[in-house]
Order: structure tokens, then C-alpha cells, then sequence
């Protein structure tokens, strides 16, 4: 049998070019090189935060500080004594805020919408996820001015409620997550409701907690989504103490904190406020994978 099996194997087994030596010596250098091209930037970015002004503005393409000093992170921080201060933990807390509760939001309301969408027959269910999947096709640009009349009729222009409740639902969670409940097969919930388990029973027990690759995957897309969103917090908020990394360093780098170029101080700033979502999908890229393919073969 070990033999047999073995012949299967070496016959199904797709047969592979072998290219000379030289040109995959050629093949790897080029794709090295072009990995080295695309890290350059965060080099820099990294580099530069521990960089003077001066040095940063003689030498913007050096890997090496002149001489290295953590002023930029000090100022940002409040820990200067020198300088004047970028309210940089404000921005970083609010964005926290958003960020945490606009993804709490999605993945339940997504889950929910999408299981609904996948398993509920109601009238008119094709016609709203037809709209859904038009909605994924609207720019977002277009929608600036009717959100901020919509904001601002209801009185919760400028606060947290304006910069978190329309974004607690996106088109394409619903859709990730409706295309992966169609591929849970139906003897699973067949089973639960011989069992007596009503419909909230079904997904909340049965179904949720088999979604946790789309679960993930939802949870991602939305934390990165909301914490460098920025259009929409350009149209809901106005005041600073309503500013998020997004707006407070679009506003620091238009000049807005101080003059001069400070480019240690603003990319010290950018570096930091990418830290979040680069560990987030570091640490679950394989569930992200995972579940960006969910749905794609139904059972």
C-alpha cells in the first residue's frame, strides 16, 4: 500500500523547471534587491527619528545619525524641556478609542448582518445585498459632504459619537463574513436546532465561534481601516481634542506644531503610529490568510 500510494504521489506531483545555476543566482539577487528597495523607506523612517534637525536635513538618505540622540521621542512624549510640545499621546489615545471601539463594533455587527444575509430568508434579502455590494463600489470621497450634513442635523457633529458610529458597519465585512457563513455546511445548524437551539443560539454558540479565521481577518481589515482613517474625521470633528494620529500629523506636517522641517520629529511620529497595525497583522497573518480565502469553495 506504502508503494502504491507512493506511485500516486509521484504521479499527481506537478513537474517543476529546474533553471540554470546562474539564473537563479540572478533570479534570488533580484528579488533581494527589490525586498532591500521596499524596506528602504521604513530604514529611513526609523533612522531619521533618531536624527538632529540639522543632520536630518543635510543628510536625508544617511542610514547612519551623525549623531544619534532620542530628542524626537522625548518631544513627543512630553519629556522635553526645550521645544514646544506636540500633543502627540492625545492623538494617540483617541485613535486608541476609535480604533478599539469602531472594531468591537464591526465584527459584531458584520457577523450578525452577514449571518443574516447567508442563512435568513426574508423578502427583499438579494435586493440588500445587492445594495451592500454597490456600496463597496461608491467612493468614499462622495459621501464627505451628505455625512457631514447628516452629522451635523443630528446634533453629534464634532464628539466621539459623530467619529465612531458610522463607521461601526462597512459593506465589506458584511461581505467576508456572508460568504464564509454560505460555506459552514447546514447539518451543523440542522443539528443544533433538532437540539432545540433557536436562531441566536445557532450563531452565537454554533456558528461565531467556527468563523474565527473571517473573524480575525474582519477584526484586522477594521482595526487598520479606523486607525488610519482620515477623511471622515476631517468632516466629523473640528476641535483639537478631538484629533487622531491621522488628523494631528496631517496638521504637523502642514506646518500647523511649529516651523521649520523637523522631519526627526514627524517621522518619529509616523513610525510610532504604524507600530500598531504592523504588530496586529504580523501576529495573525496566517489566520488573515486563512480567512481572506474562507468562502471560496463551498461545501
Amino acid at each position: 500500500m506504502t508503494a502504491s500510494g507512493t506511485r500516486v504521489r509521484d504521479r499527481v506531483r506537478p513537474v517543476l523547471p529546474r533553471f540554470p545555476v546562474p539564473l537563479r543566482i540572478v533570479g534570488y539577487a533580484l528579488v533581494v534587491s527589490l525586498g532591500l528597495l521596499y524596506l528602504l523607506p521604513f530604514a529611513l523612517q526609523l533612522v531619521t527619528g533618531f536624527k538632529t534637525d540639522p543632520d536630518a536635513a543635510a543628510h536625508p538618505l544617511s542610514l547612519l545619525p551623525v549623531t544619534p540622540t532620542t530628542a524626537a521621542y522625548q518631544r513627543l512624549f512630553g519629556l522635553s524641556q526645550s521645544g514646544e510640545g506636540v500633543p502627540f499621546l492625545r492623538w494617540l489615545s483617541n485613535s486608541t478609542l476609535v480604533a478599539v471601539v469602531v472594531t468591537a463594533g464591526r465584527v459584531l455587527f458584520n457577523s450578525m448582518a452577514g449571518y443574516a444575509l447567508a442563512r435568513l430568508r426574508f423578502r427583499g434579502r438579494s435586493l440588500l445585498f445587492g445594495f451592500v455590494v454597490g456600496i463597496m463600489a461608491v467612493p468614499g470621497v462622495t459621501l464627505l459632504i451628505p455625512k457631514f450634513l447628516v452629522l451635523n442635523t443630528f446634533g453629534i457633529f464634532d464628539t466621539y459619537t459623530g467619529m465612531i458610529v458610522p463607521l461601526l458597519v462597512d459593506a465589506a465585512g458584511v461581505f467576508i463574513m456572508k460568504q464564509f457563513f454560505e460555506s459552514v455546511p447546514r447539518e451543523v445548524e440542522e443539528a443544533a436546532r433538532v437540539d432545540g437551539a433557536g436562531v441566536v443560539r445557532i450563531f452565537w454558540s454554533v456558528v461565531l465561534p467556527m468563523a474565527r479565521p473571517a473573524l480575525i481577518t474582519v477584526t484586522i481589515l477594521s482595526f487598520q481601516g479606523s486607525w488610519n482613517e482620515f477623511t471622515h474625521f476631517l468632516v466629523s470633528t473640528q476641535s483639537a481634542q478631538y484629533e487622531t494620529l491621522t488628523t494631528g500629523l496631517a496638521r504637523f506636517v502642514s506646518g500647523g506644531l511649529g516651523g521649520g522641517t523637523q522631519y526627526p520629529l514627524k517621522l518619529a511620529a509616523a513610525l510610532l503610529s504604524t507600530l500598531p497595525v504592523a504588530a496586529l497583522f504580523f501576529c495573525f497573518q496566517r489566520y488573515f490568510v486563512s480567512g481572506a480565502n474562507s468562502g471560496a469553495v463551498k461545501e
